[in-house]
């Protein structure tokens, strides 16, 4: 079974093509850019508490296996990112095939080939195990790309060897006071911060609500507090801002793709796999909420339309004082 796909910029049809894949429909409908954001303060505070608490705050050795228990799941079920939002970074922060590139975080190689394939050497770092596993056959392809199993904070040092220094939804997971710093010295003084970001995927407001007494009943502990379009936006826009306040980053871009895709329930349920909130239920409480969820969505179809926004930031480093 064959599906089509759209991408859309500004509401215009760019591409239209079809796709082998039965369980994805994507239609990319906005895309915005913006200079030096206002930052929303309070916002900004609750996100800073929130990446501590979750994310970089917890020690190396457990944010290293963090993700073991879903890798598989992970590479099979989160999004990619969209051609278009690659093609703007590539454009934006000049790469080429004579560009080097430095990768914080590569997890399963989501983002990898994209940049890959334009020829350019890349060192990949990856801390977790099992994320390294699984990126090694895909990287295998690409004579010119190094893949290391080891964290940003404990990789050597080597100072201004690259045009670019790119994390794709990885950076949020060190500790700001090293990744800024360290990503600023790796760089050469033209050279690019890139931040990709995919923000969960959200059904819409009616499914939302039809699912939340199947999580009350069997998941109190996940609050599943509803993200459109506009929140996810505000949200990922905070992490840009992020960079700017490191002081060790400047001159940022960031654009805005906003994509609703179509998964099959079954992947919507491997998706949920991947989400750190889920983590927290027993395997039997799993079992149980995802057969809540499943009785709850089929009664719609097979199917389930879901909404998420992609970002970048490219920002440039601050000449040393």
């Amino acid at each position: 079974m064959k599906n089509t796909v759209e991408f859309r910029i500004e509401s215009l049809i760019l591409q239209r093509f079809t796709n082998e894949f039965a369980f994805t429909q994507v239609v990319i409908v906005h895309e915005s850019y913006f200079l030096l954001r206002t930052n929303c303060q309070p916002i900004v505070k609750d996100l800073k508490r929130t990446l501590y608490q979750e994310c970089h705050g917890r020690e190396l050795a457990e944010r290293k296996r963090w993700y073991s228990r879903s890798a598989d799941a992970y590479q099979q079920a989160r999004p990619r990112y969209p051609q278009a939002l690659i093609d703007r970074v590539v454009e934006i922060a000049q790469l080429s095939a004579e560009s080097r590139l430095l990768e914080v975080g590569c997890g399963p190689a989501i983002a990898t080939p994209a940049f890959a394939d334009l020829g350019c050497r890349m060192h990949c770092l990856e801390p977790n195990p099992d994320f390294y596993r699984l990126a090694q056959p895909t990287l295998a392809a690409y004579p010119q790309v190094t893949l290391e199993n080891r964290a940003f904070e404990e990789w050597p040092l080597q100072a201004g060897a690259f045009d670019a220094v790119l994390a794709a939804s990885s950076f949020h997971w060190i500790p700001p006071e090293v990744g800024y710093a360290k990503a600023a010295a790796a760089l050469r003084p033209e050279g690019y911060l890139i931040l990709l970001w995919n923000k969960e995927l959200q059904p819409s407001y009616e499914v939302y609500q039809q699912l939340a007494p199947v999580y009350a009943a069997i998941a109190p502990t996940i609050t599943r507090t509803y993200e459109d379009p506009t929140s996810q936006t505000a949200i990922l826009q905070q992490l840009g801002d992020m960079a700017l306040e490191s002081g060790h980053f400047q001159d940022i871009v960031s654009g805005e793709f906003i994509g609703e895709v179509t998964y099959s329930i079954d992947r919507y349920l491997l998706l949920l796999n991947t989400y750190s909130p889920f983590f927290r239920l027993s395997s039997e409480e799993r079992q149980r909420l995802f057969a809540g969820l499943r009785q709850v969505l089929e009664q719609s179809g097979n199917t389930i339309q879901l909404t998420h926004v992609s970002m970048f930031h490219v920002a440039c480093p601050k000449p040393a004082t």
